[in-house]
């Protein structure tokens, strides 16, 4: 032990052999204890101490503390001796900080923070890429957010408002909200108000690191706004149930406008206290006939899209696109490749209204979902067709249905059917073909709606390529060989047989001369 020393009292003088074994034997005793600290709980302070058995101990003549400390075991007591270390009571000197070792410390050291990760200001890009979040923000609050989505979550597809919309992420998303007290979230609940989805906040143009300028807010234009929800005759009135947002952007210089549609509906407390909401993010250009690419070149490529244009602008064709329930999506549509038969069915969907009533606005409200969201006016005859090239491009044949219905007088007449039909062929060499475009013709089925307060009508889109390529002729049979007699003896004959009239007065001077030969072999 180091600073103490036990004294053991021997009255009499042991031969040396004994002295060692005695010296052996301390050292090699359980109950000894190396130096160690040890802390009390409470406000005690830390000691360390060297420990022994008591009784091996007669008497102490070291400077330090001693103790003697219970055994936990059981046996002897310890004869324990205290040694003074400042150091296990005291903090260590602090380091100094310095600027460039900040960081590196807090990294070291830090624990949790009262910001969530999500919550630390990020850091954007120049401009938006594809499935980047949208960036709004709150001019009352000055907070930067994001644009939701909301999407449906487990089985029973309740409302989660948290998931971001993603740019040029064009999609349709529905869920279904439950209300415990219907009278009260009526006028209370935000997803349930239109104004929430328009009003207080901003689109960003780009994305922003800095200080937000005002050329860099893009206002949310709300199309027909509805008044808020409110409570009448045990309904609450002017429920939203579907949202649908139309953002404009072009390239790298980002979203240019916003508008949003809603449709509403009323809930009866009787009815469950449940709603289902739609939402459908819309992203187009007008710069789209700069970023196509070709179809072919120059005929088109079995499966590629078919380039139609609407008022200049070079497009896709597209034809009506199902959801997961059944109904027709108002903005996603299929694609129509060439060469490939297609066929799609939906439902579309009329909402409860006056309007819905009219055959008229039925019959227009169809031939619109067909349409899509621009009119076809012209398609490419080849794949590899400049919009501004008139002669690269024909004219679709439209045949719409008769307005009155065959037979019944309080029918109405509404499009169910569209068949797209083209016609196409190959031209050049056989050995390199390319497809052009023919004609195409846009057919409409019509069948006769009797009920006009339905809620749901089925429709179908049809797309049909039919080749008219008109392949050569092929040769037929064997070649034919030509015979000659030795010597060609009469070559002067076929060649009498085949000259014109006028040389027919040399024809008696070959018949002479085949007198003569005659008379020769004769004779």
């Amino acid at each position: 032990m180091r600073g103490a020393r036990a004294v053991l009292p021997l009255p009499l003088p042991l031969p040396l052999p004994l002295l060692l074994l005695l010296l052996l034997l301390l050292l090699s005793l359980p109950a000894l204890s190396p130096a160690g600290a040890s802390q009390r709980s409470g406000g005690s302070r830390s000691v360390s101490r060297v420990c022994v058995e008591k009784s091996l101990i007669f008497r102490s003549n070291t400077p330090y503390s001693t103790d003697i400390v219970s055994d936990p075991g059981g046996r002897d007591p310890l004869f324990c001796v205290q040694l003074d270390d400042t150091k296990l009571n005291y903090f260590q000197q602090p380091q100094d900080i310095k600027e460039s070792d900040f960081v590196e410390f807090l990294e070291k050291y830090g624990r949790h923070s009262f910001l969530a990760p999500s919550q630390v200001q990020p850091s954007f890009s120049a401009f938006y890429r594809a499935g980047d979040p949208i960036l709004i923000y709150y001019d009352s609050s000055s907070v930067l957010s994001m644009l939701r989505q909301p999407v449906k979550m487990g089985a029973s597809g309740l409302c989660v408002d948290g998931n971001p919309a993603g740019f040029l992420d064009s999609k349709s998303t529905s869920c279904t909200r439950i209300f415990a007290n219907l009278s009260k979230s009526c006028m209370t609940d935000p997803a349930l108000d239109a104004a929430s989805y328009y009003h207080d906040f901003t689109v960003l143009k780009v994305p922003i690191n800095d200080t937000v300028m005002p050329s860099m807010k893009v206002n949310v234009t709300a199309v027909s706004p509805p008044g808020a929800p409110h409570m009448k005759d045990n309904t609450c009135a002017n429920v939203v149930s579907e949202v649908i947002y139309e953002i404009e952007y072009s390239g790298t210089s980002g979203i240019q406008s916003v508008s949003v549609q809603f449709k509403v509906s009323n809930i009866s407390v009787n009815s469950g206290s449940f709603l289902q909401q739609h939402f459908t993010m819309h992203f187009w250009t007008r710069t789209l006939s700069r970023m196509l690419p070709r179809s072919g070149n120059p005929g088109y490529n079995t499966g590629a899209p078919l380039l139609i244009a609407n008022s200049g602008a070079m497009q896709h064709m597209s034809i009506l696109r199902s959801e997961s329930d059944g109904s027709c999506s108002q903005f996603l549509r299929h694609r129509v490749q060439f060469g490939r038969n297609m066929r799609t069915g939906c439902k579309i969907s009329l909402s409860p209204t006056l309007e819905d009533s009219n055959c008229s606005y039925i019959q227009q409200k169809l031939y619109k979902a067909f349409q899509g969201m621009n009119r076809t006016e012209a398609f490419a005859i080849t794949g590899s067709a400049h919009s501004t090239q008139a002669e690269e491009w024909m004219n679709i044949l439209i045949q719409n249905c008769s307005v009155q219905a065959v037979n019944c007088t309080s029918c109405c007449m509404v499009p169910v059917t569209l068949e797209i039909q083209i016609l196409w062929t190959k031209v050049g060499l056989l050995s390199n073909p390319q497809a052009q475009v023919l004609g195409t013709r846009h057919f409409y089925q019509c069948q006769p709606l009797k009920f006009l307060n339905m809620s749901m009508v089925p429709v179908t889109t049809v797309v049909t390529f039919t080749d008219m390529t008109d392949w050569p002729e092929p040769p037929r049979g064997q070649p034919q060989m030509h015979w000659k007699l030795p010597f060609d003896i009469f070559f002067p004959f076929k060649v009498a047989l085949n000259v014109e009239r006028t040389y027919r007065g040399d024809l008696a001077g070959y018949l002479l001369l085949i007198l003569i030969m005659s008379s020769i072999f004769c004779f």
